[in-house]
């Protein structure tokens, strides 16, 4: 596979669409060169949601015990085992996942990957950069998502790794669902001569 190649598979949360945000986090990976080859806009199934989380048993006791330590340190109680508590993080983000349509987008280009993740920005908007999709479109925290008890809402998921992203995009499109066609641009963003420029 040749490096403009390279796939990310990227999700517009049940947020996002219902803020009407769907055209400005397009635009903003689109402007940047990458090409879209596949679009849907779906009701994500529970089942495939736990296989795209794609975390372990040592993942969940990990994040519990988190958790169980947090609640003691703040006096509360704790009412179940910290693998369960760790569970229940993935369960609230299905929750809101499945809370209303996503739409599933494949990109491709150079460091399609790379590129996406710098766009979208870190996972918890309060403290991602400016000029990101999610520092700069939404205003929620881990702190408001605790005392509410629910999945931060940051509009977008993104591929973290080119292994996630074949992962993902083979689980959420089959390969008739994406198309192979040029872009007029990709010959100024890879031609190394621009050959024909000034004709």
């Amino acid at each position: 596979m040749h490096p403009k190649e390279e796939r990310s598979f990227v999700m517009i949360k049940p947020d996002g669409i219902q803020r009407g945000l769907i055209g400005e986090i397009i635009k903003r990976i689109e402007r940047t060169g990458l090409k879209l080859v596949g679009l849907k806009l779906v009701l994500a199934d529970e089942k495939v949601l736990w296989v795209h989380y794609n975390k372990d048993e040592a993942w969940f006791v990990s994040k519990g015990a988190k958790i169980v330590e947090n609640k003691k340190a703040a006096g509360l109680p704790v009412t179940k085992e910290a693998i369960e508590y760790g569970k229940d993080i993935i369960r609230g983000l299905i929750r809101f996942m499945t809370a209303g349509p996503v739409i599933q987008m494949v990109w491709e280009g150079n460091q399609s990957v790379a590129i996406i993740k710098k766009i979208v920005g870190g996972t918890e908007p309060l403290t991602s950069d400016v000029g990101t999709i999610r520092g700069d479109l939404t205003v929620d925290s881990y702190a408001i998502t605790a005392v509410d008890d629910r999945a931060v809402r940051n509009l977008i998921h993104c591929s973290d790794n080119t292994e996630d992203a074949r992962r993902e995009i083979g689980l959420w499109f089959k390969e008739d669902e994406m198309i192979e066609y040029r872009l007029v641009t990709e010959q100024i963003l890879y031609d190394v001569n621009l050959d024909g420029i000034l004709e």
